[in-house]
């Protein structure tokens, strides 16, 4: 089993998480992160570093978060999507998404480059 990052990243989107995980798994988008379910070793190292618990074991993830396991494997898939192996700073309006919950319908993806 593989984590996954939950909507709780969306509008954050810390990056604690991705300079302590030995198989850079981490995949980032405009305004949230994925892991790659296929590179995760299920360590949960990174699950201690984000402040604001959207990391979560896949057998474990709740039920309201559950197409959130899809998410995070067709995204680290996408192209456009890249690999981010060092801590960058979070967005900026960090601190005012930080305890919304419900936040998918922000989630963005890359522009489709022609």
């Amino acid at each position: 089993m593989a984590f996954v990052v939950t909507e709780s990243c969306i509008a954050c989107k810390y990056t604690d998480c991705v300079s302590v995980c030995p198989m850079d798994c981490f995949y980032e988008g405009p305004n949230f992160l994925v892991i790659n379910p296929d590179e995760c070793i299920d360590c949960s190292i990174c699950v201690a570093e984000c402040p604001v618990d959207a990391i979560v074991e896949e057998s474990e993830i709740a039920a309201d978060q559950a197409h959130f396991v899809q998410i995070n494997r067709d995204l680290s898939r996408d192209p456009r999507w890249k690999r981010i192996t060092t801590t960058t700073a979070p967005l900026t309006d960090h601190k005012a998404w930080a305890a919304v919950k419900e936040k998918f319908h922000l989630l963005q993806q890359p522009a489709i480059k022609r």
